[in-house]
């Protein structure tokens, strides 16, 4: 494949990454990829994808797998993942954590219903084999040595080795955590929803953060998840300015981060993309690569990709839809969230994994951004989120985010090994 250059990658990030956000666009739709960790239910131990003997996720999937019409389907990382029957997938993530990435609904109900019928089974059986599939942010049980990296393939391989090289948090981040990520479309006004969630992302940290404890003790942080995000390579993690030119914003955070896929000498740095683009030396593949293994806290892919929230109880999914759909989807919630937030603050994102909601300012912000969503999640109606599912984020928002708590202050109830 011919070499590209710095036009080429610009035009690309205006037509395919930010195209949506011109305003041709379907009706909105909302999306989710949620992640479990699997740990043995009597000592907390690690899951394995598959073992000669004891408890094993693959073989669990497969079982269920085959009761519920789901079909296997190989992949490029040495176990198969599973397509359900309504077009989600569920996957591997490398330390042997178990994705499910739903498909888009234009109902938050119904993407409830979707990621239902897979969470809530899968628990079922896991627990029936002894497995608990833990709804948190980060292992709260196991230091990083007894957690092996579990996938093979080159993509995993040399992220590994790249992130090794900025210390450990990367290893954790891939081997240890778990998030709910939300997908959102970018509509008609996408710049200015572009904007909201890079400034709301902080509070998003706050509010949903559920890893205080890790390896055992206390992390010292409400979301040590969100912690090692920001550790493990700055060059390509945190948030966007969102001052003007958004695509124009986000070619020069690409052009800044390393490249890490390309083969390269083990004694050679590791060059940023934008010093390989000047030599000619990359390609239009190894762009888009490059642009999957950028993490920033919202990451735009023709949609808008939420990362900041730890992973939740199931119970509790519908709480972000509620307040990302109802603050993005009404026009007057998503200019009130857009007055009331400003401009993104990337100094936030260290107190709101810190101390989250325990901060006065990060505190006050997130229950105005809550206020926000809810009442717009409510202008939206049944078609969006039914009433009863909207109660049931009004319940979280009440039980936590109004009283200055997240899952993270569930923390004593949660260190049980036999709870989840």
């Amino acid at each position: 494949m011919d070499a590209v250059n710095r036009a080429a990658l610009e035009a690309d990030l205006r037509t395919r990454v930010f195209g949506a956000a011109g305003g041709l666009h379907a009706p909105d739709q909302i999306g989710a990829e949620v992640e479990l960790i699997p740990l043995t239910a009597d000592s907390c131990a690690p899951v394995p994808i598959q073992a000669i003997e004891g408890p094993a996720t693959l073989p669990l999937l497969r079982r269920l797998a085959a009761r519920r019409g789901w079909a296997e389907v190989p992949s490029d990382h040495g176990v198969p993942k599973f397509r359900t029957r309504d077009g989600g997938w569920i996957s591997f993530e490398p330390g042997g954590q178990i994705e499910f990435s739903a498909p888009p609904f234009l109902s938050a109900s119904a993407l409830l219903a979707s990621l239902g019928a897979v969470v809530f089974p899968l628990q079922i059986a896991a627990r029936e084999e002894g497995i608990v599939l833990w709804s948190v942010g980060a292992d709260p049980h196991n230091p990083l040595e007894r957690v092996p990296m579990q996938l093979s393939g080159e993509r995993y391989t040399r992220m590994a080795d790249y992130l090794a090289t900025r210390g450990s948090a990367g290893a954790r981040m891939m081997r240890q955590t778990a998030a709910l990520q939300v997908n959102l479309d970018f509509g008609t006004d996408g710049l200015l929803r572009w904007r909201a969630l890079n400034a709301a992302a902080p509070y998003l940290v706050a509010i949903f953060a559920n890893s205080p404890v890790y390896a055992g003790v206390p992390s010292g942080h409400k979301s040590f998840r969100a912690r090692n995000w920001r550790e493990l390579d700055r060059t390509r993690t945190g948030l966007l300015p969102c001052a003007g030119d958004a695509a124009g914003e986000y070619l020069e955070f690409a052009l800044r981060a390393p490249l890490m896929l390309k083969r390269v000498p083990r004694s050679a740095e590791y060059a940023p993309f934008g010093e390989w683009l000047a030599h000619g030396a990359v390609t239009q593949q190894e762009w888009w690569e490059h642009l999957s293994t950028l993490f920033p806290e919202v990451r735009p892919k023709g949609y808008l990709e939420v990362r900041s929230p730890d992973a939740l109880p199931p119970e509790w999914y519908a709480a972000p839809f509620a307040l990302l759909g109802g603050m993005l989807y009404e026009p007057k919630s998503l200019r009130a969230a857009v007055d009331r937030l400003g401009s993104p603050d990337p100094a936030l994102l260290h107190p709101a994994a810190q101390a989250g909601l325990s901060d006065p300012r990060i505190a006050a912000a997130a229950r105005d951004l809550v206020e926000i969503g809810l009442a717009g999640a409510a202008t939206l109606g049944d078609r969006f989120l039914t009433r009863a599912d909207l109660e049931t984020a009004r319940e979280f928002f009440f039980r936590y985010t109004l009283r200055g708590r997240s899952p993270a202050d569930d923390a004593p109830a949660a260190a049980l090994c036999a709870s989840a």
